[in-house]
This record gives structure tokens, sequence and C-alpha cells, in this order.
């Protein structure tokens, strides 16, 4: 059996604190592989910056050369209103039935399924597991216990809480304002993806 981490973000664009991030999970949570899911530009909730053509080749070129780390196309394939992490999570246990499936995501992530914003919120809780990263001034364990939602669904296996020296806050919004005021984040992207990025006029 498997241990599988799925990695769900705009990756708008791809960063190396996303691979950073995906390759400690994997350590500390002695996962098997990671699958980097990019979103789809069909969703209602998400503005996305450049193609999904752009965001998939980006990903596949920072991800080459890492046997764990794997990408997969399915919620880009989507229609838009059907999209709802619930069911992808439906889609991955049935792919690998044998596996163990974890979504990996952020503490601002799960205030929000703390708070019922999600499709399925309960059942999505009450069916998975989760690798759940800090965020600066989020506390995770006072999250879980102020939530009905998320307090009566954990059993103790429910949520694997990563709560130390993962909370470098380079994001992609702040790759792309630097790329529009012709600053140099040349160093905080996979060298591939910088030269693919300046290739293609990318967010300027």
């Amino acid at each position: 059996m498997a241990k599988i981490g799925i990695y769900g973000s705009s990756f708008d664009p791809i960063t190396n604190v996303h691979l950073w991030t995906a390759s400690t999970v994997a350590q500390r949570c002695k996962l098997d592989r990671v699958i980097f899911l990019p979103c789809s530009s069909k969703r209602t909730d998400k503005q996305l910056h450049i193609s999904d053509e752009h965001r998939w080749n980006m990903v596949l070129m920072a991800i080459e050369g890492n046997d764990k780390f794997i990408a997969d196309d399915y919620e880009m394939k989507q229609a838009g209103w059907e999209i709802a992490t619930y069911l992808t999570l439906k889609h991955f246990k049935a792919k690998f039935p044998e596996d163990e499936i974890y979504f990996i995501m952020g503490a601002d992530l799960l205030l929000d399924i703390g708070e019922g914003k999600w499709k399925k919120s309960e059942e999505l809780i009450q069916e998975n597991k989760f690798i759940v990263m800090a965020r600066d001034g989020i506390n995770m364990l006072t999250a879980i216990s102020k939530s009905p939602i998320l307090r009566n669904s954990d059993d103790g296996q429910t949520f694997h809480l990563i709560d130390k020296g993962l909370a470098m806050e380079i994001s992609s919004s702040y790759i792309r304002d630097e790329l529009k005021m012709g600053g140099e984040p040349r160093y905080l992207v996979p060298e591939k993806c910088y030269s693919y990025i300046k290739a293609h006029n990318l967010y300027t």
C-alpha cells in the first residue's frame, strides 16, 4: 500500500516553495508519491492569470527528475460547476483503491472548510484524510476545536498537522507582481520555468 498526497493549487506559476513544501511534506509524512493537481481555470472562485496550458507545461518542467512527483490534469478537464475537492478525492480513491490518499493543504483552507464554505464540507472531512501545513497567525488546533464540522470528524487520524518550519510565505502572487513591475524573481521559480515565463512573456 502506497501513501499518496494530493497537492492541489493554482500553480500560477509553480514556485520553488511549492516544490520544497511538497518534498518536506513527503519526507515528514512518509509519502510515496505527491500528485500535483493544478486547478481548472473554469472554476468560478478562481481568477487565473495565464492559460491552463502554460500552467500545466510549467508544472511538468518543475517536477521533472523527481520520481516521487507526478502531475495530474484531472481538475483541468472538469466542467467548472462540477469541481469540488470532495469529488476530486473520490476520483483518486477510486483510481488508487489499494492506497492511502491524503489531501495536502494550508491551514487557511482548513478554516474555510471548518466554516462550511466548501461544497460537501462535512462529507469531505468525514471521508478523507488531510495533511495541514501551518500558516502565519493560524492556530490549527484552535481552528479544529472551534468548528463543529472539524472537531466532530477528528478521530485522531483525520488531520496530520505540520506546524514546524513550513511557513515560507513567498507566494505566486508575489512573483507575478515582481514580473509585472519589472522585478527579478528568477531564483524563486525553477530555472526552466523562469526561461519559459520569459520566452512567452507571461505575467508582464
